[in-house]
């Protein structure tokens, strides 16, 4: 049974990779889609990942970067919640080296101001912040539900 420990979740040894980096619900069956929600604003975070549990997502959580592409490689999610503007890299660097190393991974794009056209173009869904509230789930949803394939196409609005 896994142990929740200062709001960060320990378990198997398989998953102590991402022990540090990430928090995870206990609630959840492995058949239950995962998303990583990175944004550098911890109350952002906190809000997409109450805004996910409660529609039966598992959400783990990266505030640079760095974590960001240390958890796509070690731990599984299916999809990618990713803030444009970050302190320690863009959101367009950050998609490119998710597409390189996890080409399969869906991705939507979070911002607050306007993204070059190149960077739209690396992902498959991107939204501005203010429309969150109201449209990140069904974007996620029809995300989830479509077969991921490496080479797959890009860009649903949002």
């Amino acid at each position: 049974m896994p142990r929740i420990v200062l709001g960060v979740m320990y378990f198997s040894m398989k998953w102590a990779c991402c022990a540090q980096e990430a928090e995870v619900s206990p609630s959840y069956s492995t058949s239950t889609k995962t998303v990583l929600c990175v944004d550098d604003d911890q109350a952002i975070l906190s809000y997409e990942k109450m805004l996910l549990e409660s529609a039966g997502y598992a959400v783990l959580s990266a505030v640079s970067g760095t974590q960001a592409l240390r958890l796509v490689t070690m731990c599984r999610c299916d999809i990618v919640l990713l803030d444009y503007e970050m302190p320690d890299t863009s959101g367009y660097d950050l998609a490119r080296e998710i597409r390189r190393v996890r080409p399969e991974l869906a991705i939507v794009l979070m911002f607050g101001t306007d993204v070059p056209t190149g960077a739209l173009a690396l992902v498959d869904a991107f939204m501005l912040k203010l429309e969150a509230s109201h449209a990140l789930l069904p974007v996620i949803e029809e995300l989830c539900a479509r077969p991921r394939l490496p080479e797959e196409g890009r860009g649903l609005a949002g």
